[in-house]
């Protein structure tokens, strides 16, 4: 069946290989622009991107024709290609197995818009892990409220 309006809002972070800071800020604006043809080339619409460096969180009105492991693994996959290839960092790039897909509400998208370009002034205070385990406790929270 075809779906004529999605509202499919998910906040992607991906990790880098034993979050190692491989994305230097010289090379940070070119990542993002790769990974932003990237999801448009699928159908999908990037909201806000920001590649740390040793993570990249983006927000995606993602195509109905793709599951988020879908969307994650092209993404991954291409950026990968991309940073070897043009050997945007010292030795060979990679991303880890796995990474975070989380749903957005539409009237969380300004909010979670604004927190993912404010990434430098938000890592001064809080450390990537630490972030990291505050996602993961307030979604394990949420979803068991809801239970």
């Amino acid at each position: 069946m075809k779906i004529e309006y999605n509202n499919l809002y998910t906040h992607f972070i991906f990790i880098t290989q034993d979050r190692y800071p491989y994305i230097k800020e010289k090379n940070r604006n070119r990542i993002e622009k790769y990974i932003t043809g990237i999801v448009n080339n699928n159908d999908s619409k990037l909201y806000s991107i920001y590649a740390n460096p040793e993570h990249v969180h983006l927000l995606v009105s993602r195509s109905p024709n793709l599951s988020e492991s879908e969307l994650a693994k092209i993404v991954c996959e291409s950026t990968k290609r991309f940073i070897n290839q043009n050997k945007l960092c010292t030795g060979h790039f990679d991303w880890q197995e796995s990474a975070a897909a989380f749903s957005v509400s539409k009237s969380d998208v300004d909010r979670v818009c604004k927190y993912i370009l404010n990434q430098p002034k938000h890592h001064k205070k809080v450390s990537f892990a630490e972030e990291y385990e505050m996602f993961i406790k307030f979604y394990q929270k949420t979803i068991r409220a809801a239970k």
